[in-house]
């Protein structure tokens, strides 16, 4: 019997078999199979890697149909892919390689990934680490960068390993235990006229032997390699006694002999402005002195304000100038005259230089202490009113009081001060300027060079004013004070760091009589003119100030004092009367004295001004290398004043330059290396003028080599 389809159940079997031979969704053209991808990572990091290493990472790519399909991968640099292209399986993976090339710090990029009409991205991340240049501590070490910590690791080279020990005293080295030994280094040269030894630096060092110095002055004693020391004699023409244009004792054949000085003998060296000496009928004669050559001169545009007039840091130059079209402002040069900065001041008033360092120039203003960078346009970084340095707030007007010799800078730039104080003079009784009152109060302050700039930081007890004041700090950074009243302090510090100030006495019943004066050196304190005072305070001796039937007054400065603490060089005013009356511009003298400090007596004395029949004054002075000072002064000639450099040693006048011109007034100078530099008017026209001292001159640096220490007026010892 033929089976029977129902109408209904062909119509289903008819649409099942339509159902399952439909491809719905897929993409057309690929046969009707399923194409697509997507990354795996949303973001790949690369982590740390050294500068200029290679690093790899992969993406792996995911296929989301069952056709294969094919991605294009591309990144920027610094990060690149390996193979541009990848086919991926259909409802596979592939992978593609991304390479980083590290550079200096952190880097991020993109990884683009396109494909079947989409495109698809990765966040790439990673950090490029510059190696430090490992150095190691020792020969028998070596010193490797740690990625991972970003240090230098150091280990110990193994036991016999080679290695070139520290000292050039040894060969051959060893490691052992992580030290370099070695063994001694033989310097003999078999030569007994060598005296043969080794420096850790240098290796064998020879020394001819010296032979002992015969008593005949026209023998000299040398080694023989083989008869050891012996006496021959000296060259002909030695000097071997006194030595003038008329007379000298010179050795011939081992003999000395007094003879007629020939004509052209050296008699006198050369100087700045003077050719050489020579003997001409038994005199020394010197030809024609001419001006001091000039290295530049500079307009100041302006009036120099106050003393001292001229700062040097460091071949900077620095001025205060009020005038000209600029107001009142901190000029700076270079030591070669070129203009660095100008620097208005604030509030267009008058500043006066105190003193300046690294850190700053330190100036005196109306409300208070300023302080003005040394370098680029000079702005002001930090000003301290007399308020916050001690002065009274609540009491009316008040003015303060600070000089260039009551300010020291420290070697880290704070500054160190002796601050007074008074009332606002009232007007005078025709209306004018009253004159100026003598202060109330003053206290020691310490000011922050750096670090909260201009703050105090230590601060000793306001105390009444006990007249001028000098303070001096020695190479310790020791601070002393000394005021005309005889008193002689040393300021120490809490040593738990506090901000107290511990002052002590020095000097056995101070410094009685003395000017404001105070210099330091060599363990050694030049105070007030009058005595030598350890710094310890243990030892006074007085200055001996004895000028017979003459009549002598120290000057307070410039008072100098050499390196190793004597001897110390004066100055005072010299009268010849003896009758009790003042002494003329012409009958007065300036005397140059320079004075044991282990006995206070006199080793020699000079006539200082140019001229003994022309009535002058002092300007300046310094102490010159080799033991001489440099003086700067000037002589009332008839046709003008004149400006002189001269130059002394050991009681004698060894050179004497006039300055070019006729100057109408010296407002300061200092002396820095080889150069003299001096601010001054010619003509109504202030300016800055520098000078060459001359061969081989150069200005002492150690010591208390100026008036005020330092060209910087810092009133610190150098060492």
């Amino acid at each position: 019997m033929a089976s029977r389809i129902h109408p209904g159940t062909s119509l289903l079997v008819a649409l099942v078999l339509s159902v399952a031979g439909c491809r719905c969704g897929d993409d057309p053209g690929v046969g009707g199979a399923r194409q697509g991808f997507r990354p795996q990572e949303e973001q790949v990091d690369f982590g740390r890697a050294l500068e200029g290493s290679l690093t790899r990472r992969q993406v792996t790519v995911l296929a989301t149909g069952r056709s294969s399909v094919t991605v294009m991968a591309s990144s920027g640099s610094p990060f690149s892919v390996d193979v541009a292209e990848v086919t991926v399986p259909g409802s596979g993976l592939a992978t593609v390689d991304v390479d980083f090339l590290a550079g200096n710090g952190a880097a991020q990029g993109t990884l683009t990934l396109t494909g079947a009409g989409r495109t698809e991205t990765v966040r790439l991340t990673g950090l490029g680490v510059r190696p430090l240049d490992c150095v190691p501590s020792s020969p028998c070490h070596e010193s490797r960068f740690d990625l991972d910590s970003g240090a230098c690791v150091e280990r110990p080279l193994e036991d016999g390993a080679t290695c070139i020990p520290t000292s050039r005293c040894q060969a051959n080295g060893r490691c052992e235990s992580g030290a370099c030994v070695g063994s001694p280094r033989s310097c003999d040269d078999d030569n007994p006229c060598t005296v043969d030894a080794c420096s850790p630096t240098l290796g064998c060092v020879t020394a001819p032997v010296a032979c002992p110095v015969p008593k005949n002055p026209c023998k000299v004693g040398v080694c023989d390699r083989d008869d050891g020391c012996e006496e021959v004699d000296a060259e002909d023409f030695v000097p071997c006694g006194p030595v003038d244009c008329r007379k000298s004792n010179l050795c011939f054949g081992g003999s000395c002999k007094e003879l007629p000085t020939p004509d052209g003998m050296l008699c006198a060296p050369a100087t700045a402005c003077q050719g050489e000496g020579t003997c001409q009928d038994g005199e020394c004669e010197k030809p024609d002195a001419g001006d001091l050559p000039v290295d530049f001169s500079q307009d100041l545009g302006g009036e120099p304000m106050g003393q001292p007039a001229l700062l040097v840091q460091e071949g900077a130059l620095f001025t205060s100038v009020c005038g000209g079209d600029g107001g009142c402002r901190l000029v700076s040069f270079t030591h070669g005259g070129l203009l660095r900065y100008e620097s208005p001041f604030p509030d267009g008033g008058t500043r006066t230089l105190l003193a300046a360092s690294d850190a700053g120039v330190v100036v005196l203003a109306s409300e208070g202490l300023e302080s003005y960078a040394p370098r680029g346009p000079g702005a002001r970084q930090w000003e301290a009113p007399w308020t916050s340095l001690g002065a009274p707030s609540d009491a009316g007007p008040w003015m303060g009081h600070v000089e260039a010799g009551q300010v020291a800078l420290t070697p880290d730039g704070d500054v160190v001060a002796h601050v007074a104080w008074g009332p606002v003079p009232d007007a005078g009784a025709d209306g004018g300027v009253a004159p100026p009152l003598a202060p109330e109060g003053a206290r020691w302050v310490w000011l922050a060079g750096h670090e909260d700039a201009g703050s105090v930081v230590r601060a000793g007890p306001v105390e009444p004013w006990r007249g001028e004041a000098r303070l001096a700090l020695d190479v310790e950074g020791s601070a002393y004070r000394y005021t005309v009243d005889g008193r002689l302090e040393r300021a120490d510090f809490d040593l738990d760091g506090g901000t107290e100030v511990i002052i002590s006495a020095l000097g056995d019943g101070g410094v009685p009589g003395g000017r404001a004066s105070l210099a330091v050196a060599g363990g050694t304190l030049l105070v007030g003119t009058q005595a030598f005072v350890s710094t310890d305070g243990g030892t006074q001796v007085a200055v001996d100030w004895d000028a017979g039937t003459r009549t002598l007054t120290p000057l307070a400065e410039p008072a100098l004092l050499a390196a190793e603490g004597s001897p110390g060089y004066l100055f005072a005013q010299s009268c010849d009367r003896a009758d009790g009356l003042p002494c003329t511009p012409e009958e007065e003298r300036t005397v140059l004295r320079a004075v044991d400090s282990a006995t206070g007596q006199v080793a020699w004395e000079v006539d200082a001004l140019p001229f003994t029949a022309l009535p002058g004054s002092l300007h300046d002075a310094t102490l010159i290398q080799g033991g001489a000072v440099g003086v700067l002064s000037e002589a009332a000639r008839p046709d003008g004043r004149q400006v002189w450099l001269q130059l002394f040693a050991q009681g004698q006048k060894r050179m004497m330059c006039p300055l070019p011109g006729r100057p109408t007034v010296v407002a300061g100078a200092s002396f820095f290396e080889d150069k003299l530099l001096v601010v001054l008017e010619r003509d109504g026209v202030w300016k800055l003028e520098s000078y060459g001292m001359g061969p081989g001159i150069q200005a002492e640096p150690r010591g208390w080599p100026q008036r005020h220490g330092t060209p910087g007026a810092t009133r610190r010892e150098s060492p």
